[in-house]
């Protein structure tokens, strides 16, 4: 079942929540992103029923971990599509950022499949563990700029 993009950022801001160390609370999700209270209970809701979060009223949110590894496909779909904005159509970081979170909801699976193997392909990045947190929100980036490095020293 496809997410709605709602839920998408919803599972996306729980990563980054769940990374803080900190409990995560509803208070958090809709402070983030700027919704009201009741909207947070009803996704938590149905992401419950997907078996992405683990959920009761005024006890600690969990991302379930079907719904981590959800959370990080969204995330690396938005590193994927801004690293490939931003290296091969030198969009500046600014536009490639706003655009790369448009085209996250819009690019079909297969398009995104073909694009990934693209960029792995050309920039040499397979495989690549994600270190989000809230605070500092790692990509794709960190790793190229490395590889960069030491292809430059001969390592």
């Amino acid at each position: 079942m496809e997410l709605s993009n709602s839920k998408q950022e919803y599972l996306k801001t729980l990563y980054l929540l769940s990374n803080s160390g900190k409990k995560i609370r509803v208070t958090d999700i809709a402070n983030r992103l700027k919704i009201t209270k009741p909207s947070v209970n009803n996704a938590l809701k149905e992401l419950e029923k997907l078996n992405y979060v683990e959920y009761a009223a005024y006890k600690e949110i969990k991302l379930t971990k079907s719904g981590e590894i959800e959370a990080k496909k969204i995330i690396k779909k938005y590193d994927l599509l801004k690293l490939f904005l931003e290296e091969v159509l030198k969009i500046d970081e600014e536009n490639a950022s706003i655009e790369a979170d448009n085209l996250k909801h819009a690019i079909s699976k297969n398009t995104y499949e073909k694009l990934e193997e693209y960029v792995d392909e050309i920039l040499n990045l397979k495989d690549i563990e994600l270190c989000y947190n809230e605070n500092n929100e790692k990509c794709k980036r960190c790793k190229k700029y490395n590889y960069k490095m030491k292809k430059l020293k001969g390592e």
